[in-house]
């Protein structure tokens, strides 16, 4: 099942993607079963959230209830955005870092995320911005002290994201400003669609590539990954409590901007579209912030 977030006329709703003759048409979920949350992440902490979801869907797009609106993020606001850095090991590599141990974890604020489609906003005192696509998990239940083998199920679907970065004020300024350098507005779009779990056979064989005007500069799989979905889940869950509708930035493959020769940064004008196998496209324009 494919979940998507519009705003619509009536506010913002969590919708099913239709399938087969009405497949790219957005299926109104609350008007086949008004219990519903429009809230994706309230959605989500039900327990049989999914599982309603996904037979409001076959009802009403039997019915014909579609509905229209702009996309959004799947999850919109999420409680936290956790990232992973350096987590594909000929990306480490290239980055002439040493090959992590253990995750190396940072976060974003929920104001970087945004959808499909929404530009990237560069600030004016950023001038080596990056990009960075990603497999993202997302969480589905609450959980602390996940041991690893029960991990994947609390995970409630994937969707592609690019970890923007403003490389000269991530590593570029005294002492490295990552939360800066990583979380100016804007700079997590995620899309465009929540795939749950039973899509996707194994989250760790998925090609993964990042276009930048129409150009692949990055075209690697998921497999690999140095520290995998579970094991990325067991070792957070040590330290915080992941709920419904958290968000998880896995890292990014080799061909990033910052490593290339000459650099590749993006500027406004740039168009980015990140495609990870099963989970469609995420594209973005960049336009110049303030």
């Amino acid at each position: 099942m494919r979940l998507a977030t519009l705003e619509t006329a009536s506010g913002k709703k969590v919708t099913g993607v239709g399938t087969s003759s009405a497949a790219g048409k957005y299926v109104d979920l609350h008007a086949a079963d008004a219990s519903l949350p429009t809230c994706p992440k309230a959605l989500l902490a039900l327990p049989d959230g999914l599982t309603r979801a996904a037979a409001a869907l076959k009802t009403a797009q039997e019915a014909g209830k579609f509905i229209e609106g702009r996309l959004l993020s799947p999850i919109p606001v999420p409680g936290k955005v956790i990232c992973i850095g350096l987590n594909y090991r000929d990306h480490a590599e290239e980055s002439g870092q040493p090959i992590p141990t253990e995750p190396i974890c940072f976060s974003k604020f929920s104001s970087a995320v945004i959808g499909p489609e929404t530009p990237i906003q560069l600030p004016s005192v950023a001038h080596k911005v990056d990009y960075e696509a990603e497999l993202v998990v997302v969480i589905g239940k609450r959980g602390k002290n996940i041991p690893r083998d029960q991990a994947l199920s609390y995970v409630a679907g994937y969707t592609n994201g690019n970890d923007i970065s403003a490389r000269d004020w991530q590593i570029g300024r005294p002492g490295g400003q990552w939360l800066i350098g990583k979380t100016p507005d804007t700079f997590a779009p995620m899309g465009p669609y929540l795939v749950t779990t039973d899509e996707i056979a194994d989250p760790h064989q998925l090609q993964i590539q990042l276009r930048l005007n129409g150009e692949t500069l990055q075209n690697s799989s998921t497999k690999e990954l140095i520290f995998k979905v579970d094991e990325l889940i067991a070792h957070l869950s040590q330290f915080i409590t992941l709920e419904p509708g958290d968000v998880i930035f896995t890292g990014t493959p080799p061909g990033v901007g910052a490593a290339r020769k000459p650099p590749i940064f993006i500027k406004p004008g740039d168009v980015t579209e990140v495609e990870i196998a099963g989970l469609g496209v995420l594209k973005n324009s960049v336009v110049a912030g303030a």
